[in-house]
């Protein structure tokens, strides 16, 4: 199907499009509903730049998604996703400040002696883990987490697309995350001691 005949079709058909990797449907879609997203998140936390890195979140996750289990309304889904999107960044904000950042934290939470050890190897794996990233994605990805850099800054300081930007970044938090589970089953083994 050429880029002209997407834009009258449906949201089903689009979302069919998607799943066969088509680039003109996901950038349809995205410009269909990128307002409806933003929206959302702007009207929970009135905040514009936080609301467009969710905005592209949401679209990062429905392009790695693709149509892995049918969407029967679309608005819904990314209304919903975007809503979450929210509660992840104010979880994040608030719940997850809280978290131990040194040893003798984390040995309080565990009890256990060996936490200093665990949290310097974790430390350690997950530099390792970071630097074994594609070029582009590990620049991408300490810019986005480690200097709290928009994707628009990010985009604007590489010379690179926004979109490029929001690709990179979900493919290197996908990598990320599968690694990270391995860890976070540690920790809880270690909490159940």
């Amino acid at each position: 199907m050429c880029p002209e005949s997407l834009n009258s079709i449906g949201d089903h058909e689009l979302l069919l499009q998607l799943s066969e990797g088509n680039k003109y449907a996901f950038d349809i879609l995205y410009n269909r509903y990128w307002k409806l997203v933003f929206n959302t998140a702007f009207k929970r936390l009135n905040d514009m730049e936080r609301s467009q890195d969710i905005a592209q979140d949401v679209f990062v996750q429905l392009w790695i998604r693709g149509t892995a289990s049918p969407i029967e309304n679309l608005p819904a889904y990314l209304n919903v996703a975007a809503r979450n999107g929210v509660f992840k960044h104010l979880e994040k904000e608030g719940k997850y400040a809280a978290l131990p950042d040194t040893a003798a934290e984390l040995e309080g939470v565990l009890g256990d002696a060996d936490a200093k050890i665990l949290h310097d190897e974790f430390l350690e794996a997950f530099d390792q883990l970071i630097e074994s990233l594609p070029s582009q994605q590990r620049i991408i990805f300490r810019m986005r987490f480690e200097d709290d850099l928009s994707s628009k800054e990010i985009a604007e300081r590489l010379q690179i697309s926004p979109k490029t930007v929001r690709n990179q970044l979900g493919k290197a938090l996908n990598k990320l995350r599968t690694s990270l589970m391995l860890f976070y089953a540690v920790m809880l083994y270690y909490q159940a001691r």
